[in-house]
């Protein structure tokens, strides 16, 4: 009794897996194309004021940008499948023998996902503080002193232009009241 299996021989795995390595900047091409759609797509079903004023409203940038994003991926997609390559890192301050820091990137990825959850609560200034200065602590800073200082400033200015400045609200929690 004689099984036939659908498995793929080995020399052919090992040609795909070749051809994959050699086109594997066709994974940032995919990614690109998903953004370029899921931007344009948000863009286009945006619902708009029908008496905005002037050429350039609210749907405007995310169009270009996502229209810039497809075209983009479409060129870089052509270059990768006529052989072209990106360039290895060689930046000086770089150490490509050393792996990645673990550690910073989830302390990261925490102190921006706590920012999240506390700005409806806390309001843009308080979560912002904490971003600014969490994310100054993940990559290294230790100046207990100044780090929240500067990341109090930077939130409340940061606040401040967006709010007042160019209209976009964000929410203030409850010290504003205070301030």
């Amino acid at each position: 009794m004689t099984t036939q299996t659908t498995d793929i021989p080995p020399a052919e795995q090992g040609e795909r897996r070749s051809w994959l390595r050699e086109h594997s900047e066709l994974g940032v091409c995919a990614l690109l194309l998903v953004l370029g759609v899921l931007v344009l797509t948000d863009a286009l079903t945006m619902d708009v004021d029908i008496a905005q004023r002037g050429p350039v409203g609210p749907k405007t940038v995310p169009v270009v940008v996502g229209a810039g994003l497809l075209v983009i991926a479409a060129l870089l997609a052509v270059d990768v499948l006529r052989g072209g390559r990106g360039q290895a890192e060689g930046g000086e301050d770089i150490d490509l023998s050393e792996p990645a820091d673990g550690r910073t990137v989830l302390l990261l990825a925490g102190v921006f996902l706590g920012s999240a959850v506390l700005i409806e609560p806390l309001g843009f200034p308080v979560a912002g503080a904490l971003l600014f200065w969490g994310a100054a602590f993940a990559l290294g800073s230790r100046r207990t002193g100044r780090d929240p200082l500067i990341a109090a400033g930077l939130s409340l200015v940061t606040y401040v232009v967006f709010n007042n400045l160019l209209g976009v609200p964000l929410p203030g929690g409850p010290l504003m009241g205070v301030l």
